[in-house]
């Protein structure tokens, strides 16, 4: 793990650590991810009006995000009934050492969302707003493929930017960024070796309430 003041680029008030996480830890985290994933196992989620989502998703921690025909939100259990899997210590490390949260109150975050891609999933531009506490940042991890992601403004439209994710980089999305829109474009199916049969999974720390 790179120390907290190695270099990092600054677009749009994103803050990313390139390669923050060697292949060694990455490999740790992708181990640790599978025995969550036998616990709280992957869902495809629907938007209200019923379309399937292209990602798939799971969760660790207090609470997991669903969406379904009852609309977006956070619950405490899995679609099957199960409570949320913790979140793993080396996730938590992944937190603060990015320093998220130097000027606030010392809070583990409460949300681990676990979003797969596959070969042709993506996210379109979105703001993350179903949470109650917007003074912490979101802190998104890569793993696997590389991901082209887009930043875009607070308010829908405008200008935006784009920068490839590779396995490893960690994003945090605070201050002005942090209802910034933004989402995936594409994946480089196959740029990474990380996971047997290619795709990518995309870890994002949240404050809930």
């Amino acid at each position: 793990m790179k120390p907290a003041n190695s270099p990092v680029i600054r677009q749009k008030g994103f803050v990313i650590h390139p390669e923050f996480l060697d292949r060694a830890e990455q490999e740790s985290l992708v181990e640790e991810l599978r025995g969550i994933l036998r616990v709280a196992p992957l869902v495809q989620p629907v938007t209200a009006r019923g379309k399937p989502m292209s990602v798939r998703m799971s969760a660790a921690g207090d609470f997991g995000w669903i969406s379904d025909r009852r609309g977006y939100r956070y619950e405490k259990q899995h679609p099957n009934g199960a409570a949320w899997p913790a979140i793993p210590a080396s996730i938590l490390k992944i937190w603060y050492k990015v320093d998220t949260c130097q000027h606030l109150p010392k809070r583990d975050p409460e949300c681990c969302l676990i979003n797969w891609y596959g070969e042709d999933a993506k996210m379109g531009l979105h703001q993350d707003r179903d949470e109650a506490a917007f003074d912490y940042p979101v802190v998104s991890i890569s793993l696997g493929d590389e991901a082209l992601f887009r930043m875009g403004n607070v308010e829908r439209g405008g200008n935006t930017e784009s920068i490839w994710l590779k396995s490893g980089d960690v994003v945090v999305m605070g201050g002005d960024a942090r209802l910034a829109h933004h989402g995936v474009d594409r994946l480089r199916f196959g740029s990474s070796t990380l996971l047997p049969q290619g795709g990518r999974i995309n870890l994002t720390l949240r404050m809930v309430t």
